[in-house]
């Protein structure tokens, strides 16, 4: 059996007359032969690094927070023994912090003209295309004294989607949008009914409603009810700019934003509706346009994967004019942005007539819940001034939302993990109301 390290060493040195381990330069130029032979032999038997082939399998996409398995299997042609370490390069995102030595390196033994397999265990950190850079492989002597290394490329690329947790809120959103429908049973003030073609009288009722020959029919008042239309487009434009790229929380406000989207538009393709999606700052970043309802939410989430925000003012009059170029019949427009005073008012408020007197517009904002915290700190000087500042930030706020709402736009402004349901129940308000 093949010696390695400290006992082929000794083995070696073992192998020398004991006259020459005496301090002599003599004897220390015969320990420094033997070792440099020892190393040079060791060096000759490593198997060369060049001629490995490289092959990779494994997950090419996978969601922010799941673990991802790229396999890379190493096949060794020539007539030595491989044996390795081996380093799987991928970007540091691409692991936790502190978890990539190990998840990358491996320990390698493969025989002359055999292959093996190894599997690198991804856990990314941020969404987009995480890409390999290259494998860096050791191999070693029979004596582990000496070893070859080399690099070579092996492109791999695993993209990392939205984790899309909001997901949790479609079945309740899908129960509301039955009832709209009529295809289940609800309750009236009075006994139940179904709600269907015809009904009866609650106060409250639009008078308009009233259906009089079934009412004379049945001796009792009757009012219709109306399905939801079908087939209405629905345009989500995502704003990447500069101030998509806050954080709120541990996450940028484009990313709660990209979760809200994708409920609102699962809702929508159950609801019978074309849903598109445009991503814009000083210009288009992402579009999804024309795919059907089965392949409507692949494609928003795959689109979504690489977006990051862009540090650049979103120039508002290009990003009305590529919505009405998106839509150019009566859609409902979801603009999901920053309710700050100076981008609305500079640049949104004034290009709004342009949109609202072809569309209805629906825009929705990520707060800060940190903000209401701040409005009730009490008890000392800086308490008292964060106070300050929360309040002023929560009237800037209404200030701003109250001028969109007065421009006929319906907004909704929530925190991170109420935005998503938020913006489904003010879908679902505007289409029981027969806005869309």
């Amino acid at each position: 059996m093949a010696l390695t390290g400290r006992a082929a060493l000794l083995a070696a040195l073992g192998s020398i007359p004991v006259g020459l381990l005496e301090p002599s330069w003599t004897g220390m130029l015969a320990v420094n032969g033997s070792i440099a032979l020892a190393c040079a032999v060791d060096c000759a038997l490593a198997a060369p690094v060049r001629g490995l082939l490289l092959a990779r399998s494994g997950d090419t996409s996978v969601r922010l927070g799941e673990p991802a398995d790229v396999h890379l299997t190493v096949t060794n042609p020539g007539n030595r023994k491989l044996r390795a370490h081996v380093r799987d390069a991928w970007p540091p995102s691409s692991w936790l912090p502190d978890t990539e030595p190990a998840a990358s390196r491996h320990e390698l033994v493969v025989p002359a003209g055999e292959r093996r397999r190894l599997t690198t265990r991804l856990l990314p950190t941020r969404r987009g295309d995480r890409r390999a850079d290259r494998v860096t492989i050791r191999s070693y002597g029979p004596l582990g004294l000496w070893a070859r290394q080399g690099a070579q490329k092996s492109p791999w690329t695993v993209r990392v989607l939205p984790p899309f947790t909001s997901r949790k809120h479609l079945p309740s959103r899908l129960a509301r949008l039955r009832e709209l429908d009529g295809r289940t049973s609800v309750l009236t003030r009075g006994e139940g009914t179904e709600f269907d073609s015809l009904r009866d009288y609650v106060p409250g009722d639009d008078t308009r409603s009233i259906d009089w020959r079934a009412t004379a029919r049945q001796n009792k008042v009757a009012v219709r009810t109306w399905r939801p239309e079908r087939d209405r487009h629905i345009l989500i434009c995502l704003d990447t700019g500069r101030t998509s790229a806050g954080r709120v929380g541990d996450a940028p406000r484009l990313d709660s934003a990209m979760d809200a989207a994708l409920l609102l538009a699962a809702l929508a393709t159950r609801a019978g509706d074309r849903v598109d999606l445009l991503a814009h700052d000083r210009r288009p970043r992402a579009q999804v346009q024309g795919r059907s309802a089965a392949d409507t939410l692949p494609s928003f989430v795959n689109a979504m994967a690489p977006l990051e925000p862009e540090l650049v003012e979103t120039d508002a009059r290009t990003l009305v004019s590529t919505i009405l170029r998106s839509a150019p019949r009566r859609s409902l427009v979801v603009l999901l942005t920053s309710l700050d005073a100076a981008p609305i008012e500079e640049g949104l408020l004034p290009l709004l007539p342009r949109l609202t007197q072809r569309h209805t517009v629906l825009l929705a904002s990520v707060a800060d819940p940190h903000v209401a915290t701040m409005t009730s700190a009490r008890g000392t000087v800086e308490a008292v001034y964060e106070a300050a500042a929360g309040t002023q930030t929560q009237s800037q706020r209404r200030r701003t939302s109250d001028q969109l709402t007065r421009h006929g736009v319906h907004v909704v402004d929530a925190t991170p993990d109420t935005l998503a349901p938020a913006l489904a129940d003010a879908y679902l308000a505007l289409k029981a109301a027969g806005r869309l």
